[in-house]
C-alpha cells in the first residue's frame, strides 16, 4: 500500500507541475481532446475568483426585493427601476448581471424571474440568509487578519453568547437578532430533518438550544400526540414561549431557560435534537455538551445532530462556508461525521446512523443512541 501511494503522489506531482505550465495550458485550450476540460477548469477559476461580486448581486436583488417585484410577471426596464429606486442605467447594470447568474432572464424587452431567482421568491428562510451575510462579508474583507486572529470579527458580536461568558445573563435585547434569524431560516432545516427522519415514533422531543420553538413546533405539527420539551438561554426561552403560545403549542410544551453547557437538562424525553449547536463550539465544548445531554436521557433514547457536516456528498463546500463563517463568530468548526461520532462515543452514545436526505448542504442528520 505505501508503494501504491509513493507512486500516486508521484502522478499528482507531475500533474501539477503540467498544469502549472503556461504553455500546456495554452495547448490544452487548442487541442480539441483536451479543450472542455481545460475550459471547465477555466471557468471554475472565474467562479472562484469572482464569487464575491456574485454574492453581492445576490445581496442587492435580496436588499431591493426584485424577486417580489417580478413574482407576479415581468417587467420594463423603466417600470423596475421606479420600483427598484435606482435610475435606469443602475437598474440596467444589475439586472443584467442578475441575467447573467440566472436569478432574473430577459424576456424580450422586459425582464422576468429565472430559475434561481424564481426558486429564490419562493423560499423565504433561504432569503433571511442572503440578507445576513453582509456580516460576514464584512469579516472576510481581510482574510488574512482574521486568520491570525489580528481582528476581531463582527460576527462574533452578532453572537453573543460565543464568548462562552454567562449567556446564561444575556438580555432580551441581546439575543434577539440571532434569535429572530436563526427562527426565520429553521423552517427549511426542520423540514429537511422530519422528512428524513420520523419524530412520531417517539413520545416525548427535547430540542436543546431550540431557539424560538420553529423545531418544535414543526415537529408537534407532524406527531399531534408527541410531548415538547425545549431548553435555551432564559431571554431566548422566553420568545419560544411567545411563539409557542401563539401556535396553540404551549399546552403540551415545557420550556427552559439555563446554560446547555453548565445546567442540568431536563429529564425525561426519548429523543432529543442539537441543530445547528454543535458545529458551533470546538471540541472541548461540544463533548462537554454531549456529556450533559447524555445524563439528560435513558439508555436506549434517541439523539439527533442535526447541521451541515464536512464530507458528506453534495455538501463539500461547507468546509469552506461554514470553516470561516465559525472563525469569523470566534469558535468551532465543521466537522466530519466520523469526529462527530468520536465525540459522541466518549459521551456514550453509539449505534450511528447517517440519514439519508434531500439536500445534505443545507443539513445532515446524524442518528445516535443513549448506550
Amino acid at each position: 500500500m505505501a508503494l501504491l501511494d509513493q507512486w500516486l503522489e508521484r502522478l499528482r506531482s507531475v500533474r501539477d507541475r503540467l498544469i502549472a505550465n503556461p504553455r500546456f495550458q495554452r495547448w490544452a485550450l487548442k487541442n480539441p481532446i483536451t479543450r472542455p476540460l481545460a475550459r471547465r477548469g477555466a471557468r471554475a477559476g472565474l467562479d472562484l475568483a469572482a464569487g464575491f461580486v456574485y454574492s453581492q448581486v445576490l445581496v442587492a436583488c435580496a436588499q431591493l426585493k426584485l424577486f417580489d417585484i417580478l413574482r407576479d410577471g415581468p417587467l420594463s426596464l423603466d417600470a423596475l427601476a421606479t420600483k427598484l429606486a435606482l435610475s435606469e442605467p443602475a437598474a440596467r447594470r444589475l439586472l443584467e448581471a442578475a441575467a447573467s447568474l440566472g436569478l432574473v432572464e430577459r424576456r424580450g424587452a422586459k425582464y422576468g424571474l429565472g430559475l434561481l431567482g424564481a426558486a429564490f421568491a419562493g423560499n423565504r428562510a433561504a432569503l433571511a440568509i442572503v440578507e445576513h451575510q453582509p456580516l460576514l462579508y464584512a469579516d472576510l474583507a481581510d482574510p488574512v487578519a482574521l486568520l491570525r486572529q489580528e481582528k476581531r470579527g463582527a460576527l462574533a458580536d452578532y453572537w453573543p453568547y460565543s464568548d462562552g461568558e454567562a449567556p446564561e445573563s444575556l438580555s432580551a435585547q441581546q439575543v434577539g437578532p440571532y434569535s429572530a434569524f436563526m427562527a426565520a431560516t429553521q423552517p427549511m432545516v426542520a423540514q429537511e430533518a422530519l422528512d428524513a427522519y420520523d419524530i412520531s415514533r417517539h413520545r416525548r422531543l427535547l430540542d436543546i438550544g431550540g431557539g424560538e420553538g420553529v423545531f418544535l413546533a414543526a415537529a408537534g405539527a407532524r406527531a399531534p400526540h408527541l410531548q415538547l420539551a425545549l431548553f435555551d438561554l432564559p431571554a431566548v426561552a422566553a420568545r419560544a414561549k411567545e411563539r409557542l403560545e401563539e401556535a396553540g403549542l404551549l399546552s403540551r410544551a415545557d420550556i427552559h431557560g439555563g446554560d446547555f453547557l453548565n445546567d442540568a437538562l431536563p429529564e425525561g424525553a426519548d429523543v432529543a435534537t442539537l441543530i445547528r449547536i454543535v458545529h458551533d463550539h470546538d471540541d472541548a465544548s461540544a463533548l462537554k455538551l454531549l456529556r450533559n445531554v447524555r445524563k439528560a436521557l435513558a439508555p436506549g433514547a434517541t439523539l439527533l445532530i442535526i447541521e451541515g457536516m464536512s464530507g458528506v456528498k453534495g455538501a463539500e463546500p461547507l468546509d469552506a462556508y461554514y470553516g470561516f463563517y465559525t472563525l469569523a463568530m470566534g469558535r468551532g468548526e465543521p466537522r466530519r461525521v466520523e469526529e462527530i461520532e468520536a465525540l459522541l462515543r466518549e459521551a456514550k452514545f453509539g449505534k450511528f446512523r447517517l440519514l439519508r436526505n434531500a439536500l445534505p448542504a443545507l443539513a445532515s442528520i446524524l442518528v445516535a443512541e443513549a448506550v
